[in-house]
């Protein structure tokens, strides 16, 4: 599983013309899923996800999480994220999950977050999504610009 997660100001996705998830300040997380993935591995993800310090505190160090300052989260499916470009100029996505797979997965990803960011945390976390498997259009603005590949294969 992968998570490649932007440090945001503000963040959107648009389908069909219709802005369907909006976020403030809080983290853009695109998220790819491979068919040897499950629910423990998402569960790790998660965790990793909701724990990053990389919020600036009182002293301008990046030491705090996503509910330490009341950010948002908005979860966008992106099977693009196992891209194999190895062999010629067009990439093959034969690690990413299938469809079934992957859309179950990201459901309960963001369940979890919701689940989580309502009870589990001392500030609520809003937590917006994209459209499995639709054309979407994403904008965002990188606060910092920071930036982290999360890898569950690194975990």
């Amino acid at each position: 599983m992968k998570f490649m997660i932007q440090r945001v100001t503000e963040a959107s996705v648009t389908v069909d013309g219709n802005v369907i998830g909006e976020i403030g300040r809080g983290f853009f997380v695109l998220i790819g899923v491979c068919d040897t993935d499950t629910k423990e591995i998402a569960d790790k993800m998660i965790k990793k996800l909701l724990g990053l310090r990389i919020f600036a505190d009182e002293e301008g160090k990046t030491n705090l999480n996503i509910a330490s300052v009341g950010g948002d989260l908005l979860l966008v499916s992106q099977f693009t994220l196992y891209a194999n470009c190895k062999k010629g100029n067009r990439p093959s996505f034969i690690k990413s999950g299938s469809p079934e797979h992957a859309e179950e997965l990201y459901d309960y990803i963001v369940e979890q977050c919701r689940t989580i960011g309502r009870d589990n945390m001392q500030n609520s976390i809003k937590v917006e999504t994209g459209s499995f498997g639709a054309d979407m259009s994403c904008k965002l603005t990188n606060d910092g610009p920071f930036t982290i590949d999360l890898d569950s294969e690194e975990l």
